[in-house]
């Protein structure tokens, strides 16, 4: 009886290890991590290709986090991410923070994005000109009245400084594509830490104005047509007008890598330019580059 209680115990420890080591094999190798970090417009595109990816690649762990392009871009230059997403380009000080760490940024164009300026859907105003939207973010047009409004004081809403969203409007609308220009936004702006957080008060505030990727663009909001100037026509963001760049904000978006992508990363990235990746591009509400 102890002999077979014996033989049985050491079975099931040789079927225990067997079913370890079976469980190994099937992995084929150790699982890969990769760390995405930066822009919180492009945050569920990159969540989405994340998911998609893991579908097809189920040994790779992707966490895709926001925070803005600048902390994306500052956590790969400090090697805490291996991707950074980003709705700007690099700057001259992070090329050379990057080059002072031993690396070259990569640069990957996956995506375009138009910048939508919105309003409450109670606000009568549908139609701003480049520069009424400058006026307005500078601070020097404060009443909704001037531009066929209410008799209201107009609430800013802008993302905060680490924000490629905030960057790319500040040099595109208040300096009017010049990088050294010195119009700043309003000191009165509420920096808002997201384009969720500027959605949700949009939706709730009658005399607020602001501004986020199209890809957020709801129901819950007015989306402002734009025109480049007083004699061109107002041109509401859409895929089409932006891939034609008849609507004036646009922009494209990125992935940086540290060097040219190999390895996991090179498959991630392979992956974004794919039909599939590509795709989703779409269906996120953004613009395919493919």
């Amino acid at each position: 009886m102890k002999k077979r209680i014996v033989l049985a115990a050491a079975l099931l420890i040789t079927l225990f290890w067997g079913a370890c080591s079976r469980r190994e094999s099937r992995a084929g190798q150790k699982a890969v991590s990769i760390q995405i970090k930066g822009s919180d417009t492009m945050v569920n595109l990159g969540q989405v290709w994340a998911e998609e990816f893991n579908k097809i690649h189920p040994n790779m762990n992707i966490a895709v986090t926001g925070g803005g392009s600048g902390t994306g871009i500052a956590a790969l230059i400090n090697g805490t991410c291996d991707i950074a997403e980003s709705s700007r380009a690099v700057e001259e000080k992070e090329i050379t923070q990057a080059e002072a760490k031993g690396f070259k940024f990569n640069e990957e164009i996956v995506a375009l994005d138009g910048i939508v300026a919105v309003v409450h859907p109670s606000n009568p105003v549908k139609n701003l000109t480049m520069d009424q939207l400058r006026e307005i973010f500078m601070g020097n047009i404060r009443n909704w009245k001037v531009l066929g409004g209410p008799d209201m004081p107009i609430v800013l809403l802008s993302r905060e400084v680490n924000s490629g969203t905030h960057i790319f409007f500040k040099e595109h609308v208040l300096r009017r594509g010049k990088k050294k220009g010195r119009e700043e936004f309003s000191p009165g702006a509420l920096m808002m830490p997201s384009s969720y957080a500027i959605a949700e008060e949009a939706a709730n505030n009658e005399n607020a104005v602001g501004y986020y990727g199209l890809g957020y663009i709801s129901p819950r909001q007015k989306v402002i047509a734009v025109a480049k100037d007083p004699k061109s026509p107002f041109v509401e963001p859409r895929l089409a007008s932006i891939r034609d760049n008849s609507y004036p904000i646009s922009r494209p978006l990125y992935l940086y890598t540290n060097g040219k992508p190999q390895g996991a990363i090179k498959e991630f990235v392979d992956f974004v330019y794919s039909k599939e990746g590509q795709d989703i591009v779409t269906k996120t509400d953004f613009v395919p580059i493919k």
